[in-house]
């Protein structure tokens, strides 16, 4: 992989074009990197591995979704780094380096679409692909203060994607302004034009932001006042959603510990929700790849060879049990936000982590940030993150969630509320 001259996005450069004449297509004139865990024709797809690359062919045919939105107009310029075998938050990358996080640059830039975001952060692309399985376009996103979004689970193909956990995979999508973020997903959820997004209701998730270390007069308080202005305080609800999850996904029983229960490390439902995705996670993970990680015994960078061997000696045990959690939660959160809600939460506790942070610290915030991570992960709704601005130089954001297969709802919403949202930030 060559690097790339500005903010180290770390791309393989090609080019390719649309296929038909760009005039009057929806993405003409926009270009786009793609995560190297999509399949390019006539491209090895990397999977952020050097002994993946060296052990897999070319491709034989590209991604579902980069075809998209190549027929859409945009013009693909080459593939980002990621990630080892998509299992981290970070963004770190021993093999091929670290993409810099534009907003920060000694600060990780999260993963595992690291280098996608980073691109769209930079500047040096109009929008970039990701996966998100769980939290891979959402952290990232957060980290370089761009959009970033996760649609709902299934809603746009994974044709021609590296599986990592398909219970949780999702193709996502990066974009440094809320018009391009919706244009890029009506090619990928296949939509028509819709009118303006009016919530029914904005339910604020309070104890989801007492884990978050940014003041809440510079996340939520902007949301609110952003829609009061557009569409009246009356809409604006409150909840502790832990204790929610608590009593309406009884099958969480499985996953509580002791463990769980200090609250100011976690919110104790959502770390045993956590408990459960990751355990499905490592099980869908050990059939898609265990016996390539146990055949060419890869080199892992730290962190990801101990969760990468965690999973491959995984029993799978609980996996009924974690698909029990997932119907009940969806169909809890379904009834809380109903048709036309929507769910506000952080999108990560805090801000990004100092590059090569002590192991000790990180795990703590991992933790958090999976509590909050996997609302969306285990139930697979639609979840944007919004960026807002900068707190202490370094970046803020917010999510906004809809229930599952209301993606063009929520990216209505998006465009429609992000002028307000920066009038209450102090961005031109």
């Amino acid at each position: 992989m060559a690097k790339d001259s500005d903010y180290g996005a770390f791309m393989e450069k090609f080019l390719l074009q649309p296929s038909s004449s760009p005039h009057q297509l929806p993405l003409n004139a926009l270009t786009f990197a793609v995560k190297d865990i999509f399949d390019v024709d006539g491209h090895v797809t990397g999977f952020g591995n050097p002994d993946w690359s060296r052990t897999h062919s070319a491709a034989t045919s590209t991604a579902t979704a980069v075809l998209s939105v190549l027929r859409g107009g945009a013009t693909c310029v080459g593939k980002t780094i990621m990630d080892e075998m998509a299992y981290s938050i970070n963004g770190e990358n021993q093999h091929y380096g670290t993409p810099t996080n534009p907003c920060a640059p000694d600060r990780v830039p999260g993963g595992s679409s690291s280098g996608s975001a980073v691109a769209v952060g930079a500047m040096l692309v109009d929008f970039s692909l990701g996966t998100d399985t769980g939290g891979s376009v959402r952290v990232p996103a957060s980290y370089c203060g761009i959009f970033g979004f996760r649609p709902s689970h299934g809603a746009v193909s994974i044709a021609g994607v590296i599986p990592m956990a398909q219970s949780f995979d999702t193709v996502g999508w990066f974009a440094g302004d809320p018009m391009i973020l919706n244009r890029v997903g009506r090619i990928l959820l296949q939509l028509s034009d819709i009118n303006p997004a009016r919530p029914t209701q904005l339910i604020i998730a309070e104890d989801c932001f007492q884990l978050s270390s940014i003041p809440n007069d510079r996340t939520i308080d902007i949301l609110i006042k952003s829609v009061e202005k557009l569409f009246g305080g009356h809409i604006i609800k409150h909840a502790t959603l832990g204790d929610y999850v608590k009593d309406k996904v009884p099958s969480l029983k499985h996953f509580m510990s002791n463990g769980n229960e200090n609250k100011n490390y976690n919110i104790p439902s959502l770390a045993a929700l956590s408990s459960a995705m990751r355990s499905l996670q490592r099980h869908e993970f050990k059939n898609n790849h265990g016996e390539w990680v146990t055949t060419v015994k890869p080199s892992l960078g730290p962190g990801i060879s101990e969760r990468v061997w965690e999973a491959v000696r995984t029993t799978g045990e609980n996996v009924d049990i974690c698909l029990s959690v997932k119907a009940e939660l969806r169909a809890a959160l379904t009834a809380l936000i109903e048709d036309s809600g929507v769910l506000a939460i952080p999108t990560v506790p805090g801000p990004p982590p100092i590059l090569k942070s002590d192991p000790t610290a990180l795990e703590i915030f991992r933790a958090r940030a999976f509590g909050l991570l996997s609302i969306a992960g285990v139930s697979g709704f639609c979840q944007v993150s919004i960026p807002l601005g900068l707190y202490d130089n370094l970046p803020v954001a917010v999510s906004l969630l809809a229930k599952h297969g209301s993606d063009g709802f929520l990216l209505n919403l998006v465009e429609s509320l992000y002028g307000t949202l920066k009038e209450h930030i102090g961005i031109p």
